[in-house]
């Protein structure tokens, strides 16, 4: 549920969402890509307000990845990045072409691609949702925690070739992250939710140094690792 939510992500930025759960996150995404439709306010993909009339154009301007890639099982990884590519009538050779340059930029072996979902690994199904977001060279890219269901090995090595990524392709990113160190990392620009709303956004060290509320300084400190104690601040231990 959102209450009067508003959120600005700059042009060819990245903008790391970050929040309790149930506060929003999720549901601010689906309303950018138009498949939640906001009660009151607007929804704006450069100078293009999303209407019923514009709505699918800005879907295909708009890159979507979800946790595990959100792959169809039925189709093999390579079939589901060329989904949509087909469906609005690109030719083979052009499919081809642009499916071989995602799996270098995105770091999967070509030969993984004739496999199914269920044949891949957690991290490389998200590797092949990530070349399906990027599969039309959209002008948003939308990611909604692609990291979450990672081991955290494999979380620091996608959180790594994410970050390379964004840098190389210079794309406005919107991503949701339950992580205040990958939101840190990952962003140009942290913004925090609580309650349906955007309660501050800017740069982490902003957040961090001149919090817009208690409620944000209590959302960073929360997100220390335990190992950032020393072992003699921690309470003794009782007999």
């Amino acid at each position: 549920m959102l209450a009067g939510a508003s959120l600005v992500v700059p042009s060819h930025r990245s903008v790391a969402l970050i929040g309790p759960s149930g506060c929003g996150k999720s549901t601010l995404l689906r309303v950018a890509i138009g498949l939640v439709r906001p009660d009151e306010g607007s929804v704006r993909l450069g100078d293009v307000v999303m209407t019923a009339d514009t709505r699918r154009a800005i879907r295909l301007r708009t890159g979507y990845v979800i946790q595990d890639g959100g792959l169809f099982p039925h189709l093999t990884a390579e079939q589901n990045v060329a989904l949509v590519a087909r469906h609005v009538g690109w030719a083979a050779p052009r499919i081809a072409t642009r499916i071989a340059e995602l799996s270098g930029l995105t770091g999967i072996d070509p030969g993984m691609l004739a496999r199914y979902p269920v044949q891949l690994s957690g991290g490389q199904r998200q590797r092949v949702g990530i070349m399906r977001a990027l599969m039309l060279d959209p002008d948003l890219l939308l990611m909604d925690e692609p990291l979450a269901a990672l081991d955290p090995v494999m979380r620091s090595r996608l959180q790594r070739d994410l970050h390379a990524l964004f840098a190389r392709l210079d794309k406005t990113v919107l991503i949701v992250t339950h992580d205040m160190g990958e939101a840190a990392y990952l962003g140009h620009e942290v913004a925090i939710m609580q309650g349906g709303r955007v309660l501050q956004q800017g740069p982490f060290e902003d957040l961090a140094q001149r919090p817009a509320s208690p409620f944000v300084t209590e959302f960073i400190r929360a997100q220390r690792p335990p190992w950032s104690e020393p072992l003699s601040a921690a309470p003794e231990a009782r007999s």
